[in-house]
């Protein structure tokens, strides 16, 4: 009997076809994955676009060392020094005035957490997000994302809506210049939203780029009509900011581009790089009407040490290193390289993103198809990307390699990506 005899009889195939990577991985370290027969696989997804650190880091390392050793876990409502010092120092890296921060374990918690609180503080219950949203898969994150997952499952919950996700490769509402015209795109989708609310708007929660919805970033002053659009009905604005977070864009957060501070902001996968912690953080103001009305998100992992202390150490790398100079530093060289990569493969339609949060769409007939098969050639010839996973977006790479990557690594999987997408242009031809 193989392993795989034992994957296939007793693990969930928990992601559809292709849950898993024909590769069974031994150890990882920095941007490299190694398997256990010895390859030596280039990582530019940083796990599940988390590691921002790259994988093993020393002092990450050092800190589940120590910490384990010393305090791990507490009861929920204990507190310890990780935990305490991790608040102050987030909240000092935003602007006034969110200031308040509750520490949970992943993203879909951390959404999940802000959506509640937004609903017993406004006494509403209506949500709206992106129709290509991701924002996790317990019960209220999956009732606000649109991007996979609704059928089959039994109704959502009432009061979910959906707008359009502004695109700006393939625009559905067009200025006579054939641009996206956001501004009447996101008016008609809040006079749709106008139209199905009972009178009940609670909130909208958006990701600042969409990841898997395809890496779409709305165009500057998007994200200031659509805050107006929530003070108009006194709804909260959400930001979740699990991939975009801490350094990854070039900047600290990526909603710092628009000069709109939300009323929640949810962090999660770049918090621990690589290790579960999630934060919701809101103003004084908002966690004070939510205490008042009792409110309760009490999890056995809540304001857990260990992975608190994890936290901290980020955020001390974060800051030695200047990490979010060299993210958009080394973003502008992976931009770069993969315009060139546009230029030279006729079937790579668009390169997209900020910083070191990639996308790379290809156009052609059956791009799906043909989006598996270059990620299977990378794979082959020693790159781990992803692709989303979505009926007709199959030809979109989401690329996030570790903002620790250096320059030789990401021209490695540059010269890789071209041999994969040579490989696939000859066989269409063929």
């Amino acid at each position: 009997m193989t392993i795989w005899t034992d994957i296939d009889r007793h693990l969930v195939r928990y992601a559809g076809p292709g849950t898993f990577s024909p590769e069974i991985i031994d150890r990882a370290a920095g941007s490299f994955l190694f398997t256990e027969d010895g390859r030596r696989i280039l990582d530019f997804t940083s796990g599940q676009m988390s590691a921002i650190l790259g994988h093993s880091h020393p002092d990450i390392v050092a800190t589940v060392r120590r910490q384990i050793g010393t305090l791990d876990h507490l009861f929920s409502g204990m507190l310890s020094r990780p935990v305490v010092d991790l608040a102050r120092r987030l909240a000092g890296t935003l602007p006034d005035p969110l200031e308040k921060v509750q520490l949970l374990t992943t993203g879909a918690e951390s959404n999940e957490a802000a959506i509640r609180m937004a609903k017993l503080v406004t006494g509403k219950h209506e949500i709206v997000s992106f129709a290509r949203s991701w924002h996790g898969m317990t019960q209220a994150a999956a009732n606000a994302t649109y991007s996979a997952g609704r059928k089959g499952y039994g109704p959502a919950g009432p009061g979910n809506f959906a707008i359009p996700a502004p695109n700006t490769y393939r625009p559905d509402f067009t200025t006579a210049a054939g641009e996206l015209d956001w501004q009447r795109q996101l008016d008609f989708g809040f006079d749709l939203i106008d139209a199905q609310s009972v009178g009940s708007l609670a909130a909208c929660i958006v990701e600042p780029i969409l990841s898997s919805g395809g890496i779409l970033e709305p165009p500057v002053g998007y994200f200031a009509a659509l805050q107006q659009k929530c003070r108009e009905r006194e709804m909260l604005l959400i930001v979740d900011e699990a991939q975009t977070g801490l350094c990854r864009t070039g900047s600290w957060y990526a909603f710092e581009r628009d000069d709109v501070v939300p009323d929640i902001l949810t962090l999660s996968k770049t918090l621990g790089a690589g290790l579960p912690i999630a934060a919701v953080i809101t103003s004084a103001e908002i966690e004070a009407a939510a205490h008042d009305r009792d409110y309760l998100f009490f999890t056995t992992h809540v304001s857990d040490p260990l992975v608190a202390a994890v936290g901290n150490t980020v955020l001390d790398v974060l800051i030695r290193d200047r990490l979010d100079e060299r993210s958009a530093k080394l973003g502008t060289f992976l931009r770069q390289g993969l315009e060139t990569l546009a230029d030279r493969h006729p079937i790579v339609g668009d390169v997209r993103g900020r910083g070191l949060l990639a996308g790379l769409e290809l156009v052609a007939d059956g791009a799906d198809e043909l989006g598996a098969q270059v990620t299977r050639r990378c794979l082959e010839l020693g790159l781990h990307m992803n692709i989303v996973q979505l009926p007709g977006m199959g030809g979109v790479f989401r690329i996030a390699p570790p903002l620790t990557a250096t320059e030789d690594e990401l021209s490695l999987g540059l010269e890789i990506l071209d041999q994969a997408l040579a490989d696939a242009g000859r066989s269409r031809r063929c």
